[in-house]
């Protein structure tokens, strides 16, 4: 008879289109750099403030996908949950600032929810595995 060891932790296929959804949304929030703009004029869009957080929460989403994707580490899925969830909320105001262009919107609720699905794919439980040696 075999003996049953328990295998070190495991991506699900959930979790792994979550990361993959979330390393998506981490470069997008990215390419915020570009709307940076060099001084602080009045220019219509986020705050430079706003725009400096997405960036960086969009390169520790990167970084906390990669280091999750290779060791299957709960700690770095509780990152990328936790980068998207301050992510979404920077972006709650253009959901009910007015004078923002109508297709900001849209854009805008569609990607909270992308958000919420990546946070619940993320964040599932893989079943257990086990292998016979």
């Amino acid at each position: 008879m075999g003996a049953t060891q328990a295998v070190g932790p495991t991506l699900s296929r959930k979790n792994k289109v979550g990361l993959g959804l979330a390393a998506a949304l981490g470069l997008l929030d990215m390419t915020n750099v570009a709307g940076i703009p060099a001084s602080d004029s009045d220019t219509p869009g986020p705050p430079t403030g706003v725009l400096v957080a997405d960036v960086v929460l969009g390169l520790i989403t990167v970084v906390a996908v990669v280091y999750t994707w290779r060791t299957a580490n709960r700690t770095g899925s509780r990152v990328v949950a936790g980068s998207r969830i301050l992510s979404a909320i920077t972006a709650l105001p253009a959901l009910f600032v007015t004078g923002v262009p109508a297709w900001v919107v849209p854009v805008v609720s569609v990607l909270i929810v992308v958000t919420v699905v990546v946070i619940a794919l993320v964040l599932s439980r893989p079943a257990p595995e086990s292998a016979t040696t």
